[in-house]
């Protein structure tokens, strides 16, 4: 009978990680579901980023307020669950406080969690302020309306509860270790939970019991609760912000990449000097053309900008940058990322009912994203540099821009007339090329 709670405790633990495990997996599979990104080289820089961006929270703190809140509920939640890997000894073993033989440490260990866990709650209520009663502004865009409104409360409400639960937890501990209760032999420095002592006074100890014991399955039960939730919220970007940093953009801020075969034969078409009807000489390279031009779905995008669209913490810093956005018009890039994560999320699912892929006929560009919201876009790169985890939105509006030109022949006409220009008069404008050196006679 006395492994009951052990055997129970083995159970939850491998059901929670089992079912995260699997959802992950899934995840994976969704990612790889894009073409394939060279990320290689430039590791040193790559890790540089990781501990600049990703741990040092470079990006995050150039808003200060919501970055310092975000720094505390960063490093409290990292710090505040090492005590996790006591929780899970002592509920395998049976065991209470099992790190307690490290003393005066162990003494500074608990009084730093419980501190951190005050400023995480202080910090999570600023949040839920500011999202509720001050209502900023980037938090009241259409996309954010329903379910994305809910989970950044709901999430919230996790921390609060979980923070909550680790105080009382520790409040019901130190007073069973003041009565002298068996099993709880003195352990720990308690600066925030000892002033819920007066609220405990007059219990009895199995009482007392009850409340310690009931706290600490409902903490590590909410913590893996949590730990799954996170496959259906946007604070994925817990765990996927550190790859995603590592992968993100390291060429030069603005710049394109271009399709070789495309690259050839524009160079062929502006060169004067070059026979557009001659073979090819012998020997000469040919770019192979890819099989399809751009993206209009999202099997067309890299694993790269997929991992962007899961990464997305839904934060609107890159929509609070867009130009095109704060001119009144239809474009978000947190839309963006959004509609790709839904629409990947959406083939997942197919696949998961189907075993494979199985048409559905819909596809990222027009049943998600309109035309209107890409061409809407400025190619200024503001949302780029204001993303704290190195997510890239100007790179998915690149890439279905391409298949609304290349495979659709779609482009605006002001763009259809510019283009159509190069290729009669080689310039951008509507002259003859005779009278294109004019300019010099005035």
């Amino acid at each position: 009978m006395q492994y009951i709670p052990n055997i129970l405790f083995l159970i939850v633990l491998v059901a929670g990680i089992g079912y995260f495990t699997k959802n992950i997996r899934k995840i994976i599979r969704n990612i790889k579901l894009g073409r394939e990104a060279d990320t290689s080289g430039n590791k040193s820089e790559r890790w540089g980023n990781v501990v600049r961006i990703a741990l040092g929270q470079s990006k995050m703190v150039v808003r200060p307020i919501a970055g310092l809140m975000h720094f505390v509920v960063y490093v409290g939640f990292v710090i505040i669950n090492i005590e996790v890997l006591e929780i899970i000894i002592d509920g395998l073993f049976g065991t209470h406080r099992i790190f307690s033989f490290l003393g005066g440490f162990y003494d500074f260990l608990i009084a730093s969690f419980e501190i951190l866990a005050l400023l995480v709650f202080i910090a999570v209520i600023i949040f839920w302020l500011r999202r509720n009663v001050q209502r900023i502004k980037r938090f009241l865009s259409p996309e954010m309306e329903g379910w994305p409104k809910n989970d950044g409360n709901l999430i919230l409400y996790f921390e609060m509860v979980l923070m909550t639960l680790f105080i009382v937890l520790n409040a019901a501990d130190l007073q069973l270790q003041n009565i002298g209760a068996e099993h709880y032999s003195r352990a720990g420095s308690f600066p925030v939970s000892q002033y819920l002592l007066p609220l405990l006074d007059g219990l009895s100890e199995s009482t007392l019991i009850i409340i310690e014991r009931a706290a600490w399955w409902l903490h590590i039960i909410g913590i893996l609760i949590f730990l799954n939730y996170l496959y259906y919220s946007k604070h994925l970007h817990i765990i996927l912000a550190f790859p995603n940093v590592y992968f993100g953009k390291l060429t030069t801020p603005g710049k394109f990449k271009n399709l070789e075969s495309v690259t050839k034969e524009v160079k062929l078409m502006m060169d004067p000097n070059v026979d557009p009807f001659a073979a090819p000489p012998e020997g000469a390279d040919a770019a192979e053309a890819p099989a399809k031009f751009g993206a209009s779905d999202v099997m067309d995008l890299t694993t790269t900008q997929l991992l962007n669209a899961y990464t997305c913490t839904e934060c609107g810093r890159c929509t609070s940058e867009c130009p095109a956005n704060q001119t009144g018009k239809k474009l978000s890039p947190r839309k963006i990322m959004m509609d790709t994560r839904d629409r990947l999320q959406e083939v997942g699912a197919n696949i998961d009912a189907n075993g494979s892929f199985q048409d559905d006929g819909k596809q990222l560009l027009g049943d998600y994203i309109s035309t209107e919201e890409l061409w809407a876009c400025t190619t200024c790169n503001a949302c780029v540099e204001a993303c704290p985890v190195s997510i890239d939105p100007l790179s998915i509006i690149m890439d279905m821009r391409q298949y609304l030109v290349m495979e659709q022949s779609a482009a605006p006409t002001e763009l259809n007339v510019t283009m159509t220009n190069i290729e009669n008069n080689s310039a951008p404008w509507p002259f003859n090329q005779m009278d294109r050196a004019n300019w010099i006679k005035e």
